[in-house]
């Protein structure tokens, strides 16, 4: 009878235990889908940017003949915006969408080669996109910004956003939403990082590094919050780990 009993516990702790893994596999999935879809939304809001510079390309180029290297550039610039559809489309991490950027990024600079071709002028210098919002292509120059509660420093910027700061006024930001709030993309948590290092991580490592310590900080907060929600979970099972073995510890007293 007492043996019985035994196996009836034992089954019961293993159903629940089967149980307990299904469901913790079901959130880790629902986890994983709301982490990666705001930033699958913003990957494929920049991959219809660029669909768009792309048809208005099209109409500055009616009427001009390419030549090859500027056939070259305008192929390059097309192939450009159907891989990064494709990837945002199957983005299933938010660490994916430093892909779809690095693309994005190098179609904007051949188109810019593109209009250089037909101008009759030097290929551009090659820089990172527009810091406060890449959509705005590559920067014409860096310009002094100071984050709020940071340090001044010089960022690239496309040339209506370099005119805005330095008349003082607030350059276009691209803001995503954390909550009820909209917040700058930098401010956007860690899940955000990929997408900006995949525009700017080739480019000079201390902008990059600089690019590091917003994403950080304005992390900070939720990571703590998150490490005490971690805390509280651990707590939680260690308590039924301390049941169960106390459940096993009362059957010592059995004789089999």
């Amino acid at each position: 009878m007492e043996l019985v009993l035994l196996l009836l516990v034992i089954g019961g702790l293993v159903a629940v235990a089967v149980t307990a893994g299904k469901t913790g596999k079901r959130r880790e999935l629902a986890r994983a889908e709301s982490e990666v879809a705001p930033v699958k939304k913003l990957a494929e809001e920049d991959v219809t940017a660029l669909g768009v510079e792309l048809q208005d390309l099209d109409i500055e180029l009616a009427g001009h003949p390419l030549d090859a290297g500027a056939n070259a550039d305008y192929q390059r610039a097309l192939d450009s915006y159907e891989s990064a559809k494709v990837a945002a489309a199957a983005l299933n991490k938010p660490e994916e969408v430093k892909h779809v950027t690095e693309i994005l990024e190098d179609g904007r600079y051949a188109m810019a080669c593109v209009r250089a071709r037909v101008a009759g002028e030097p290929l551009p210098q090659r820089r990172p996109p527009c810091f406060f919002d890449p959509r705005h292509g590559m920067s014409v120059a860096d310009v002094p910004w100071t984050p709020p509660g940071g340090a001044q420093r010089e960022v690239p910027a496309c040339a209506l956003d370099a005119e805005r700061v330095r008349a003082g006024a607030e350059p276009d930001i691209r803001k995503v939403m954390v909550g009820s709030r909209r917040v700058p993309y930098w401010q956007g948590g860690r899940a955000y990082q990929p997408y900006a290092q995949g525009y700017f991580g080739a480019f000079s490592p201390m902008d990059w590094m600089f690019m590091g310590m917003l994403f950080g900080g304005g992390f900070d907060g939720l990571g703590e919050g998150i490490g005490a929600i971690g805390e509280g979970i651990g707590d939680m099972f260690g308590g039924i780990g301390d049941g169960i073995g106390g459940m096993f510890d009362g059957f010592d007293g059995f004789d089999f």
